[in-house]
């Protein structure tokens, strides 16, 4: 697998102008989204049910408004993406679905299911669409999260989304095949070329909180990673916390060999994790945290942490 940082910024920091050989050049500072890219892999429910299977199933760990510009910098556009996860429903985490299913649903030629489908129809998406209302599951990419993050999520794209030319009941199975994984297991297998299993990978959602205002509540939905077969491979995504490590997710920590982890710096929001307190955990779970969602990077000592991650920085499990 191999895990990609289109982004590691905060919501808040912005892009700036440097100076390289005489010229100005844009160093853009892209929001914190994550693509996870499987060779040979088979997406699957818990009972084995194959959900998915690609020769590379590009997987990506929300989506900001800014992901058609982070993922060109991989050569890559939202037609390449067969997995869209959502954590919670903050635009810098949800602000390029529209993105997302408006580019996949136009594009007749999304999938070899869809080409097949649209054919008789001349790849006229109108006419399909006024005769059946819905595609095929197969002929529209996935979109997984918790319940409430993925109608909250649609929520937030009504107003570009819900309107079809002559299609009528549009929502977000229109676009998406939708997964909720409310208090369900998933796998992702990689397979050699003589089909033996490489890496499966068991993930699951972990609730964190991040947001408390008033008698409002918004959690936020982190994902865990573990290789069945090797115990060297757990990766822990808390996404946005409002503290780190609460008693609620120490398990986690502890289980975790790599820890992406949610990095305020500057002022303090009250609702992401702060260097300041980040750095005052045990070394030896710090040693464990990659630090990402800054607004300016922090200032660590040498060796304090795993890392301070950068744009477009590639680890490979």
């Amino acid at each position: 697998m191999e895990l990609k940082m289109l982004g590691v910024n905060s919501a808040f920091a912005t892009g700036q102008y440097i100076e390289e050989n005489g010229k100005y050049l844009y160093d853009p500072k892209w929001q914190s989204n994550f693509l996870l890219e499987f060779k040979n892999a088979r997406l699957k429910d818990s009972k084995g049910v194959v959900i998915l299977a690609k020769d590379i199933l590009r997987f990506v760990l929300d989506v900001g408004g800014d992901a058609r510009h982070s993922l060109k910098q991989f050569g890559l556009t939202p037609n390449d993406i067969d997995v869209t996860y959502i954590s919670h429903p903050h635009s810098d985490h949800i602000g390029g679905l529209e993105c997302i299913f408006l580019s996949t649903l136009f594009n007749p030629f999304y999938s070899k299911a869809k080409e097949k489908e649209l054919s008789e129809y001349g790849y006229d998406i109108f006419k399909y669409m006024n005769k059946h209302n819905h595609l095929p599951d197969d002929c529209k990419p996935i979109i997984m999260g918790q319940f409430e993050v993925l109608n909250s999520g649609w929520e937030a794209s009504i107003p570009g989304g819900d309107t079809l030319q002559g299609v009528r009941h549009v929502s977000l199975v229109t676009y998406f095949h939708v997964i909720p994984m409310d208090a369900k297991d998933f796998y992702i297998e990689e397979y050699d070329d003589n089909n033996n299993i490489t890496r499966r990978w068991l993930f699951y959602t972990v609730e964190s909180t991040h947001v408390i205002g008033g008698t409002k509540h918004m959690p936020s939905f982190g994902l865990f990673f573990k290789e069945v077969h090797n115990d060297l491979f757990k990766l822990y995504f808390p996404t946005d916390t409002m503290f780190m490590m609460p008693p609620t997710m120490v398990s986690f920590y502890n289980d975790a060999n790599y820890i992406y982890q949610d990095t305020e710096t500057g002022f303090r929001s009250g609702v992401h994790s702060h260097i300041d307190d980040i750095r005052k955990a045990d070394p030896n779970i710090k040693k464990k945290l990659y630090l990402y969602h800054y607004n300016e990077p922090p200032v660590v000592d040498e060796d304090e942490f795993a890392g301070v991650l950068k744009r477009m920085d590639i680890h490979y499990y």
